[in-house]
């Protein structure tokens, strides 16, 4: 992606260098944190799924349907279906890492049920940001390689409507956990509450993370076109 803008530079290579430790750190952060507490029964003696239904229910949500996903914490909510997808481990599981990663994606349907604003406001983001991401990079390859700044341009600004997107997506994030952790502490142990918060803390900064590694790419991507046109 890079080279038509001089990516053997410092700077190219600084952005990478962020991006890979910002990514591997986070990432292997929520794969040891969720491992750890999935050695650990939930006091809740029930299953995630069977704990995501009494949350749904208690909460205001119950028209929400819980179903399978295969691939491992690849558990998401989809509003438009109205259905939590947890992957095996986590709707048969009934670890402490699964429970507290059902809850949070009930936090999701509980949101969609409550009309919860940025949840509406990121849902109503996904068709543009979809088609943002998928024409950005061509639209910046064409304008780079014809000199087109103006096309340029646009697929900066097309870059940093996901960038938008992204930041959009943490608080509503941050707010699903809220939700799971206050329906644990009304519902499960201590170490219910203590482990769960733990696996949801390392996902945010999954997120976090994203977004840190999009804005330093966008200041990027301006600071190499500004450079062009001088």
């Amino acid at each position: 992606m890079y080279y038509l803008l001089g990516s053997m530079s410092p700077l190219y290579w600084g952005v990478v260098i962020i991006s890979l430790v910002l990514g591997g750190i986070t990432q292997a952060y929520i794969r040891s944190t969720y491992d750890k507490w999935s050695r650990v029964p939930s006091g809740l003696g029930a299953t995630g799924a069977e704990v995501a239904r009494r949350m749904l229910n208690d909460e205001g949500a119950s028209q929400c349907g819980i179903g399978h996903i295969s691939g491992h914490l690849t558990d998401n909510y989809n509003p438009r279906e109205n259905v939590l997808h947890l992957s095996d481990e986590n709707f048969h599981g009934g670890s402490v890492s699964s429970v507290a990663v059902a809850c949070h994606e009930a936090g999701h349907a509980v949101q969609t049920a409550k009309g919860f604003g940025l949840a509406q406001l990121r849902q109503a983001l996904v068709p543009a940001v979809t088609f943002a991401q998928n024409t950005w990079s061509i639209a910046f390859f064409l304008g780079m390689f014809m000199r087109l700044m103006g096309l340029v341009e646009v697929a900066i600004i097309l870059f940093a409507a996901t960038v938008v997107f992204q930041l959009v997506t943490l608080p509503v994030e941050i707010d699903a956990s809220r939700r799971a952790l206050g329906f644990l502490k009304t519902q499960g142990s201590a170490i219910d509450q203590e482990g769960a918060r733990s696996v949801l803390i390392a996902a945010a900064l999954t997120y976090v993370a994203g977004a840190l590694v999009s804005i330093i790419n966008l200041l990027y991507l301006l600071t190499v076109t500004g450079n062009r046109r001088r």
